[in-house]
């Protein structure tokens, strides 16, 4: 059960599915109450459903948190990566190895990490490991250069002699830039002083209906800029 259709959510249905071999139905069902909207968005479901399917060891969703600082001028970002990983049991090592690659594609940098199920155990299975990489000579991320780089996660169940099994990969988007807030005189975005323009702009897309429509969102989001 999920209240509110504008945010994201997921669930996991791992302790519901039959046993291996049997069939299983998945529905989603959406209950449009009376009185649950101040206009009229139609009725039905407005944006993507996914059937996500990993090992049991794995990165969870919303598994990594991604912060950045800028350094020496700007000309230097440290980037600090924070992942999760679920399913480890007693006899698990994990390598964790974490790309970061530019808005080509090309990898900049990148990091490897391992943990024991020693350190997880306590955490009922789960570990949290911290990376830190530095970018050099960062594509900072402003409305006029959105540039984007992308953290590549890929999850290794280890043997004690060495042998690797990749298990799980997870990318996240992340921008590099400054923000800061001077009372006197505003916000400023990697050192610039900016305003902050938007509008009250509702997702209905006139009669092309409320149901996600990526085109037409970015033709809209094109305009307004």
């Amino acid at each position: 059960f999920w209240p509110y259709g504008y945010n994201s959510f997921y669930c996991d249905i791992t302790p519901f599915l039959n046993p291996e071999g049997q069939d299983n139905e998945l529905r989603v069902r959406l209950e449009n109450r009376p009185q649950s909207s101040r206009w009229y968005p139609g009725a039905g479901l407005y944006r993507n459903v996914w059937l996500i399917e990993t090992s049991k060891v794995h990165i969870p969703v919303w598994g990594t948190y991604i912060t950045t600082e800028l350094r020496s001028s700007m000309r230097q970002a440290a980037v600090n990566i924070r992942t999760e990983v679920e399913g480890i049991t007693t006899e698990d090592i994990i390598a964790l190895i974490t790309e970061i690659r530019d808005a080509a594609g090309s990898i900049v940098t990148s990091v490897e990490s391992l943990t024991g199920a020693s350190e997880a155990s306590a955490q009922g299975g789960i570990a949290v490991l911290n990376q830190k990489v530095t970018v050099e000579q960062p594509s900072l991320w402003s409305p006029e250069n959105p540039s984007l780089y992308t953290a590549h996660s890929k999850v290794y169940t280890q043997t004690p002699d060495g042998k690797r099994e990749l298990v799980d990969t997870y990318t996240t988007t992340f921008g590099i830039r400054s923000i800061e807030v001077r009372p006197e005189t505003g916000f400023y975005l990697n050192g610039v002083n900016r305003k902050f323009q938007g509008v009250c702009l509702h997702h209905d897309l006139g009669p092309l209906g409320a149901a996600i429509n990526v085109s037409a969102l970015r033709h809209q989001l094109t305009m307004l800029k």
